[in-house]
């Protein structure tokens, strides 16, 4: 995921036909906007209000009501996000198993705080309640997309290093 600091959203011709299958699958478009907005944080990184407008435009909706969903839901950004975003699980089982030692590890190590972002651009750090895999704790996924689990502080620093590596 690249994440873009200023971008004007816009869907390709693919991208609207992604959208319209959304919409078709709910009796009002309005049901639509997680998937929308989903769809623009994973092109863009994270939601600009001007993406918040644009699909309120796409779906015929209010900017208010986009809005809303939003700011509602933590799952989305509003703000640029590290190209590597660590979402580090402390509910009960990962903080059982800790966590908390994992979640300040990475916040030392990488010399930011809860949903900061390094000067770089390529690591943010966030606090998250339970991704679903207690038995494995403590956990933590990468961008909404890759799951970490049984972590030490070793697996931590070698994650944290191959992820530097990557472009």
């Amino acid at each position: 995921m690249e994440v873009k600091q200023n971008y004007i959203p816009a869907f390709d011709e693919n991208e609207l036909k992604q959208v319209q299958l959304h919409i078709s699958k709910y009796p009002k478009p309005m049901a639509a906007v997680m998937p929308v907005l989903w769809m623009i944080q994973d092109k863009y990184g994270w939601i600009s209000i001007e993406a918040m407008k644009y699909t309120g435009d796409l779906l015929g909706l209010p900017y208010d009501h986009v809005l809303g969903v939003a700011t509602f839901y933590t799952m989305y950004f509003k703000k640029p996000m590290g190209k590597h975003h660590l979402q580090v699980c402390t509910n009960v089982s990962c903080m059982l198993r800790g966590g908390y030692e994992i979640y300040n590890h990475i916040s030392d190590k990488l010399g930011i705080k809860n949903k900061e972002v390094t000067a770089d651009g390529m690591f943010s750090i966030e606090e998250v309640e339970c991704l679903g895999s207690c038995a494995t704790a403590p956990m933590l996924q990468v961008n909404n997309r890759e799951f970490y689990e049984n972590l030490t502080t070793q697996s931590i620093d070698k994650l944290i290093d191959d992820l530097r590596k990557t472009v």
